[in-house]
């Protein structure tokens, strides 16, 4: 069974001085599903996933990724591994071409960034593949514009581009729709929809209906403990949850 699990947590406690921000939180992300964590604000949401992506180190508990113990690892040899965290690179480098930021992620895999400038060839497979990943994300047809001029939904769907470009195994974003105006939250959705495609997600957010619209499993969290996990349908039943977003998000829970 563990073979399809990608990501798991357990028993993972994070405190900051007398401070216990993460509290025996255990979860289970399996392969190729998008699984979100939700949570009212200071439910920890933010700590786990700083824990997975080894910002900060836990007190006690353990991580696995793809079965291996990445408990203490340091972020860039996870990274290696294929578990790579989105909107934390800012990605972008404004002063370069859409185009460009993309090549500069796909020569990252390559560990050998200097050495294929020699080569044009290369580059023009470069290219392409930047192309396609752009195509991808609704933003081939601004490939020459400088990434400093984008639009702010389209600044995120070029983080979210310099991400797949680095091909991950999971991918972890952070709020994604965080700050977008409702047009730009159902294209991003989309996006992570076919970004997911051959890949696992695990994202924080906050928008409820991006969450029940592609989430397959949810985690909901409060105040640093996990109150359930499980499909959209079977949280939103769930009392304490509908308790932990009293008010207007228990509505925004109720319909959607």
């Amino acid at each position: 069974m563990t073979s399809d699990l990608v990501l798991e947590t357990r028993g993972l406690v994070k405190q900051f001085g007398g401070f216990t921000a993460v509290s025996d939180v255990s979860i289970k992300v399996r392969r190729g599903t998008i699984h979100a964590m939700i949570g009212p604000n200071g439910a920890g949401k933010t700590t786990v996933f700083n824990l997975l992506t080894k910002f900060i180190q836990p007190t006690r508990g353990v991580i696995l990724f793809d079965g291996l113990d990445i408990t203490y690892r340091q972020p860039a040899d996870i990274a290696r591994h294929g578990l790579v965290r989105s909107f934390q690179i800012s990605a972008v480098f404004p002063h370069m071409s859409v185009l460009e930021n993309v090549r500069v992620a796909l020569q990252q895999p390559m560990g050998n960034s200097f050495h294929f400038w020699k080569s044009g060839r290369v580059l023009e497979t470069l290219n392409e593949r930047a192309i396609q990943i752009l195509d991808l994300v609704g933003l081939a047809a601004k490939a020459d514009m400088l990434a400093a001029d984008l639009p702010y939904g389209q600044k995120r769907a070029l983080e979210l581009a310099t991400t797949l470009a680095l091909d991950p195994k999971v991918m972890l974003l952070d709020e994604p729709t965080q700050g977008m105006g409702a047009e730009d939250i159902v294209r991003i959705t989309e996006l992570i929809r076919k970004a997911a495609i051959g890949r696992t997600v695990l994202m924080v957010e906050h928008n409820m209906s991006v969450v029940s619209s592609i989430a397959d499993t949810i985690t909901v969290l409060q105040r640093g403990s996990v109150i359930d996990e499980g499909s959209y349908e079977t949280v939103s039943q769930n009392p304490k949850v509908i308790e932990a977003y009293m008010g207007v998000e228990a509505e925004a829970l109720g319909h959607h």
